[in-house]
């Protein structure tokens, strides 16, 4: 696990010099006086995505396939035994995250009880209210208390069959209770891990995924939980291969989530210790285990590359006897090296795209200006040398055409403040478009509509209903986009004739992520509808279930939806005020100095060299620009590699 810890290690280091470099960034706009609301706030919003990303693993996959054995031996060997539940038959009963929470006193188990189902609340929601959920302390000094206090989270409950129904499982699919006619149900929904470990202190987060058909009886899972992650890692057994239900897990929950683009799917043949075979050689083995691992490609869709053989219970056992032999024959390696250079790649792009380019722009055009006020008082120095004698009449002169350009610059943020009403006005049109009530509306029409159909063709057309109103009122807003967008690119337009900006293109609001995002959730929906044979046994289930996993999501893409499109409105020219108002600040200050030396009674050769001195603090402040650009554009740790092409050597430069 070295190489991982080294790798996220960087990553986290990375971060903070980025950190350190906007905050320096603010800094210096306060101090050259150009600062501004607009340009603050979007400053404070890029630290504070830096402070609270992280990484999350998700592992799926059937039942005793060896998920939580795979978690121990990447993450637990250090305690020399197994920390959470791993035998023969299912283990982990409900999704568990594992995770570092630095407000927390301690570490804790947190359990959500199984009926909270039966309410139209999601995980997410449920997760903002600590008293819902059992508290159980952990004691990382104890590791038996641990083991001990993990079995929790393994523990069941015996129900009739119709109860577990109407808690979203299916009775097949489940472990028969001593008890006739009642079923084996997990006695949690989720368990919440806060344990202090150096990777997860580091930002990563662990998502422990349970087998029988968990996916589907939790949908949140596959709705938000999965599709959140940076890896799913799809745990198969090496002597079994891909089974009819690992390929049903795999078709219905997880290939779907790129779009057809699985840069983020992984799969792991585990338990290739079966195929060890002491008489037929290492070659034999070998070569039994690349058939398979192709075969695995080829059956799931993906890259030979992205299917990984391993033992993770001869990698445990390799690490805790400290036997490296053992370890390199269990492959657990390989796995490591994919998590440092693919997975913390793709984050590391994720970062550079949301935050670095960004503030980039921001620094080039603050430079800019500097740059042409430096390019102006040198030309002015060189002006006031060759006219010695009347050097005090020439700087009132100067003070003038200064003070006229910084009128034409006043007259021009005039008008984009006019603009930026106009804008808003726009914005409004577009928040209106989409605005809670009327998604509410759609809501209150389908909650009728699903309690009161009595068949299944009933309940199929109230929800094919109710996503084409919500596809509807996306078509409405992006005919609102479309001129909204021809507002600004017309701005942009009469901006860049007049006073050019260094690469800045008018920033359009973008409708197709949403309703790709929309289609997706509209998938969902026929799978769920397809399920309908297993929730009809009572109404008030069905549309429980539906709202508290679908509804939700709709819900959390709509409020996203108005966010950006208020958010958008309100900073879409915000680079043609940053850059208007930081020149006409710069020709503010610019004045001062010049009527400042115009009314020193000093000699002109004095006062060439007050202009020569503020020409001199103009340069280090552009140094210091430079250095943070410099910083800013150096590429994230495993770019700089050479692994991967860097954003921020390449197009950002």
């Amino acid at each position: 696990m070295e190489r991982l810890d080294r790798q996220v290690d960087a990553y986290v280091t990375w971060k903070r010099d980025l950190i350190r470099e906007i905050t320096r960034y603010r800094s210096w706009l306060t101090h050259n006086r150009l600062s501004s609301e607009t340009v603050d706030a979007r400053l404070e919003r890029a630290l504070k995505l830096l402070r609270t990303d992280h990484i999350t693993l998700a592992f799926v996959g059937e039942f005793s396939r060896g998920k939580t054995e795979l978690i121990n031996s990447l993450f637990f060997s250090g305690y020399g035994q197994r920390i959470l539940p791993s035998r023969a038959g299912r283990t982990t009963m409900c999704p568990t995250e594992l995770f570092f929470d630095p407000r927390a006193e301690r570490s804790y188990i947190r359990l959500l009880p199984i009926e909270s189902r039966l309410e139209e609340t999601s995980i997410a929601q449920l997760k903002r209210t600590p008293r819902f959920w059992k508290n159980i302390p952990l004691d990382p000094d104890n590791p038996d208390a641990m083991v001990e206090a993990f079995i929790q989270v393994a523990a069941t409950r015996s129900l009739p069959e119709e109860q577990a129904i109407q808690l979203g499982f299916h009775p097949d699919a489940l472990e028969q209770s001593e008890t006739a006619g009642e079923v084996m149900v997990p006695a949690w929904r989720h368990a919440m891990v806060n344990f202090d470990h150096p990777l997860l202190r580091q930002g990563l987060r662990i998502l422990d995924t349970p087998g029988l058909n968990a996916l589907g009886s939790e949908p949140e899972l596959t709705l938000s939980m999965l599709p959140n992650a940076q890896a799913v890692i799809f745990l198969l057994s090496a002597d079994a291969g891909v089974t009819a239900s690992d390929m049903d897990i795999w078709r219905q929950h997880i290939r779907q989530f790129d779009g057809g683009n699985q840069n983020h799917l992984f799969a792991v043949l585990n338990k290739i210790d079966v195929l060890w075979d002491d008489v037929s050689g290492d070659a034999f083995v070998n070569e039994a285990i690349q058939r398979m691992q192709t075969s695995t490609a080829q059956q799931l869709g993906i890259a030979v590359e992205d299917v990984l053989p391993l033992s993770a219970k001869q990698a445990l056992l390799a690490k805790i006897r400290g036997d490296q032999a053992l370890l390199e024959r269990s492959r657990l390696l390989a796995l490591e090296h994919l998590l440092c250079e693919r997975i913390l790649a793709q984050k590391e792009g994720l970062l550079e795209q949301q935050v670095v380019r960004q503030v980039l722009a921001l620094l080039q055009n603050s430079q800019h200006i500097l740059t042409q006020r430096l390019v102006k008082v040198r030309e002015q120095s060189e002006l006031l040398n060759n006219h010695r004698q009347d050097s005090g009449q020439l700087l009132l002169e100067l003070t003038a055409r200064t003070r006229h350009e910084h009128n034409q610059h006043h007259k021009r943020l005039l008008q984009l403040k006019t603009n930026q009403r106009l804008l808003q006005r726009q914005g409004e049109l577009l928040r209106s478009t989409v605005r809670a009530e009327r998604l509410e509306e759609h809501l209150t029409r389908l909650r009728r509509s699903l309690t009161g159909s009595l068949t299944t063709l009933g309940i199929n057309l109230s929800i094919l209903h109710f996503f084409r109103s919500v596809e509807q009122d996306l078509g409405a807003l992006e005919h609102e986009a479309a001129l909204a967008n021809k507002i600004v690119s017309a701005i942009y337009r009469r901006h860049n004739e007049a006073s050019p900006l260094q690469g800045v293109d008018a920033p359009l609001f973008l409708l197709a992520p949403y309703q790709q995002e929309l289609k997706g959730l509209q998938i969902k929906g026929d799978q769920f509808r397809l399920q309908l044979k297993t929730l009809l046994t009572e109404q008030r289930t069905l549309t429980r279930r539906f709202f508290a996993t679908l509804a939700q999501e709709v819900i959390g893409m709509h409020q996203r939806l108005r966010q950006e499109a208020e958010q958008w409105a309100g900073e879409a020219l915000m680079p043609l005020m940053q850059h208007s108002l930081e020149h006409k600040q710069q020709l503010e200050a610019h004045m001062l100095r010049l009527k400042s030396l115009a009314q020193d009674s000093q000699q002109s050769s004095q006062r060439g060299r007050l202009l020569a001195r503020y020409s001199v603090e103009l340069e280090q402040q552009l140094a210091q620009a430079g250095e943070m650009l410099r910083l800013l554009r150096r590429p994230a740790p495993i770019r700089r590699q050479g692994k991967v092409v860097s954003l921020t050597s390449a197009s950002l430069s």
